[in-house]
């Protein structure tokens, strides 16, 4: 069975610029292709899970989150596809939803199609609704303080069962012991 990291992408792979329509304005994260090249090293199949209720709110479309998808993947300068899976969850925060994080169903969906070992698979991401995602689908969870939260605001919250990094780079840098 194989290992994957589940990322979020706004604030954890890109800088968040809210609602972001215009892959002019991707920016990654320094360290993450690095990162990323890294933890694929290490035997880890990268998906993409990413909450982008700018479409569901009318203020962009699914194709400009594909544009700046696309952007973020030839910035990331890794041989393409990058993610195994790409989920984008296009509802408001509102509405129901299905894919919509911290909705587990792209993770569970993800470990059984790709025999995925739930105890060798992480969320990732910068704000509550992805650690809590990971936590729902049974999977650990990291929270990064690249985004959203910072060490204070992640203590603040208190959710049982994550661990906080600095980075993406840092928390990579953390496989390396976990071996296979």
């Amino acid at each position: 069975m194989s290992k994957a990291l589940f990322l979020d992408r706004d604030g954890t792979l890109i800088f968040d610029k809210h609602f972001l329509a215009d892959p002019a304005g991707v920016e990654l994260i320094p360290g993450v292709a690095e990162a990323l090249r890294h933890a694929q090293s290490l035997g880890y199949r990268l998906f993409l899970h990413t909450n982008q209720s700018g479409i569901g709110r009318g203020l962009h479309s699914m194709d400009d989150v594909l544009r700046c998808n696309d952007r973020m993947e030839e910035l990331l300068g890794l041989p393409r596809p990058v993610f195994t899976g790409i989920c984008i969850a296009p509802e408001k925060p509102d509405e129901p939803s299905l894919y919509r994080k911290p909705s587990p169903k792209f993770i569970l969906e993800s470990v059984e199609k790709h025999r995925l070992d739930r105890a060798r698979c992480w969320m990732v991401g910068d704000r509550e609704a992805d650690v809590q995602t990971g936590l729902n689908a049974g999977i650990r969870s990291a929270a990064l303080c690249s985004g959203k939260n910072d060490a204070a605001g992640w203590a603040t919250l208190a959710i049982p069962g994550i661990l906080v990094f600095p980075s993406l780079a840092e928390f990579v840098a953390t496989l390396d012991s976990e071996g296979d």
